[in-house]
């Protein structure tokens, strides 16, 4: 099932993607469930926005691909690397990056964003994907240069606009299926691999970071980025799309 949300004559709704139009439900289905309105609005006619917005955290994971670890000359981590994004950072398609004037260069990540959907904490990796909700493009955006010189992640990854996410929900992917990612610049493709290339599954990844804190209906997980990252600047889009996912796309104007 492909979920949206959207805003429609000044409100904000969930629904449904049936081909061109949207099934308006009720509420947010992650805690309403699906129950519909009977509305039917045509996608043409809305705006769509992030497919959630983070009550809690976003939880992303560094060199989860072997090629991009080796692209910065960077080992891989024997347990998954985390660390955190705010949900201010959290923007939805076709919302622009806004490039920082304290960074000279901000790069794109393209990754496969993990929305839970039950409360998480210290579960297994053989039922970990219960308690997702469903699966979403991103692009973990990075300010290179300051992710460098601070030491730490914290700025450098969590700038306003620095987690796109969308453009929709499909809660019946499968992460370790044949699905592929690929991240184009005005249209040339910058990255491309399979998901099956993560060095942790999203299945590890979610009992690892359940291990360490308790996982809430809403939080997002990215999943790592493959080799191809690269700047961004202004007037350019990035467009993140994955197989089943649809087509993230942003475009990036200076602050």
């Amino acid at each position: 099932m492909r979920i949206a949300r959207f805003s429609h004559q000044d409100a904000i709704k969930y629904g449904i993607v049936d081909e061109r139009e949207l099934v308006v439900l009720a509420g947010d289905p992650m805690f309403a469930g699906y129950d519909t309105t009977g509305e039917r609005v045509p996608l043409g006619d809305v705006a769509l926005l992030a497919p959630v917005i983070p009550r809690s955290k976003v939880i992303a994971v560094g060199r989860n691909y072997r090629d991009h670890a080796a692209e910065f000359d960077n080992e891989v981590p024997e347990q998954p690397l985390l660390f955190f994004k705010p949900n201010t950072s959290v923007i939805g398609p076709d919302d622009a990056i806004v490039l920082p004037t304290q960074s000279e260069r901000v790069d794109f990540e393209g990754e496969l964003a993990v929305v839970m959907g039950r409360i998480a904490k210290n579960v297994t990796a053989e039922n970990a994907l219960d308690y997702v909700f469903g699966y979403t493009n991103a692009n973990d955006v990075t300010a290179r240069d300051l992710q460098r010189t601070d030491g730490q992640w914290a700025r450098a990854k969590g700038f306003d606009t620095f987690c796109p996410l969308g453009p929709i929900i499909e809660t019946e992917f499968d992460p370790t299926g044949d699905a592929v990612l690929t991240t184009r610049v005005d249209g040339e493709v910058r990255q491309e691999a399979p998901l099956t290339d993560m060095v942790h599954g999203v299945a590890d990844v979610i009992a690892f970071a359940s291990a360490a804190f308790t996982l809430l209906p809403g939080d997002v997980i990215l999943t790592g980025t493959p080799s191809g990252v690269g700047r961004i600047g202004a007037g350019q889009a990035v467009e993140v799309e994955i197989t089943g996912l649809g087509i993230l796309r942003n475009p990036a104007r200076d602050a």
